[in-house]
């Protein structure tokens, strides 16, 4: 089986005078994406940058990192402390950087402050709030309802009277989501999305939710009657896709609910003229992470989720010219021409520390992925890369205590979301 480190066909043109800077709010040092995106780039000889919780995450190691600025930050700060923390990195780059947010603050808090950023930093120019307005889950499904793409029937609870007439009511399983980018940095209601199964497994999660809960309530859309799908994109002013990627989700730890940790490339025509019409509609410039599951009771494909930024997952997806989400922004930016060409059909992704969990979960729920290639043409493993070891083995150090405990918090949370004696 062929696997991919990513260092062959490489796109012409490329600006090795940009500097990259990924930017990221919060305390998640082991985060393949980042890496990922300084490889990418770095591959390519352009100088890479990272925000970073200290000086031995597995980015801050990467041979490919010329500097990690070590910023610690909650993503519960002001915005214009953030901005100047940013505004002083690019001092210190000095020259014009590509923004590459990793996660929904940073992406949020750079289209809210678009005029402070605009000199040291090059970023695609959107809508201040759109970002926002897409990060968030109620905004995301009104965004939805207005322009005809369907998504999961969802409530969104004011008070916790609300919940108790919702669980009244509600056809269950139900999933929990927090609702606001930023809001669940503050007061997360769930660790990541929870399934409850029933009226009072929801009513015991909510005890905990203050006042005014920061969450959404949304159907439960079947696994056994359903795939999950994503679609990686990158597009550019006019709202025009320039490199535009499908592929179907086989595993994700939590299970069913969380991050990618096993996934293909799959062409899906039908997906990919969704998406693009939809940011269209908008008028989304960037890069795009969807979350979508088909859903075959009523052959839909119903959107979950919308990341305004770089997914964590990108590396599965480049095209024949080498290009993936990453290195079209930065060509784009930089005024380079974006080469076109077919995505690489059949290629695999896997996440090697959230993967095996998600495996031993999988082969017990009885999940099928009927779209998934029997073999894979090739594999992009998250963390291991001939080229770059050191922060795969950082990942192993760092991840065996915390790594566990954090699996272990997030499965005892939707355990706790199944009610009490549901098994």
């Amino acid at each position: 089986m062929a696997r991919s480190t990513g260092t062959g066909g490489a796109p012409p043109g490329v600006d090795r005078e940009v500097p990259g800077l990924i930017v990221k709010f919060g305390d998640y040092p082991l985060h393949h994406g980042g890496v990922g995106a300084i490889r990418s780039l770095g591959r390519l000889g352009i100088p890479m940058y990272a925000i970073t919780e200290d000086r031995y995450t597995p980015a801050a190691l990467s041979r490919y990192l010329r500097r990690a600025f070590v910023w610690p930050t909650t993503g519960t700060e002001a915005p214009e402390r953030l901005v100047e923390g940013l505004l002083r990195i690019g001092r210190r780059i000095g020259r014009p950087t590509v923004l590459v947010p990793t996660d929904e603050e940073a992406a949020v808090l750079i289209a809210e402050h678009q005029d402070a950023l605009a000199g040291p930093f090059l970023f695609p120019k959107v809508d201040a709030g759109l970002p926002r307005r897409l990060a968030s889950k109620q905004g995301l499904h009104d965004l939805c309802g207005e322009h005809g793409i369907p998504s999961p029937a969802a409530a969104f609870p004011q008070s916790y009277d609300d919940i108790v007439r919702f669980a009244e009511k509600a056809r269950f399983p139900v999933v929990a989501k927090n609702r606001e980018a930023f809001v669940r940095r503050e007061r997360p209601a769930v660790n990541g999305t929870t399934k409850i199964t029933t009226p009072e497994g929801l009513l015991a999660l909510a005890r905990h939710w203050g006042e005014r809960p920061g969450v959404i309530l949304q159907e439960y859309l079947p696994r056994e009657e359903a795939e999950d799908w994503i679609v990686h994109a990158y597009f550019d002013q006019d709202s025009t896709p320039l490199a535009l990627f499908t592929g179907v989700k086989v595993r994700s730890w939590p299970p069913h609910a969380g991050m990618t940790a096993h996934a293909y490339v799959v062409d899906n025509p039908e997906l990919a003229d969704l998406a693009a019409r939809f940011i269209k509609q908008i008028g989304f410039t960037g890069i795009i992470d969807l979350d979508l599951r088909f859903d075959r009771r009523d052959g839909r494909y119903k959107l979950l989720d919308f990341n305004p930024r770089m997914g964590a997952q990108f590396r599965l997806f480049e095209n024949e010219a080498g290009v993936d989400v990453v290195r079209a922004l930065h060509l784009d930016l930089t005024g380079r021409p974006v080469p076109d060409g077919e995505q690489r059909a059949g290629h695999r992704y896997v996440v090697e520390n959230i993967d095996l969990p998600a495996l031993i979960a999988y082969r017990r729920s009885g999940y099928t992925t009927p779209h998934a290639p029997a073999r894979a043409s090739g594999t992009e493993l998250a963390w291991f890369a001939g080229d770059d070891l050191r922060p795969f083995f950082t990942m192993l150090a760092r991840f065996v205590r915390p790594g566990s405990k954090h699996l272990y918090r997030l499965w005892r949370t939707n355990r706790r979301g199944r009610g009490a004696g549901s098994g």
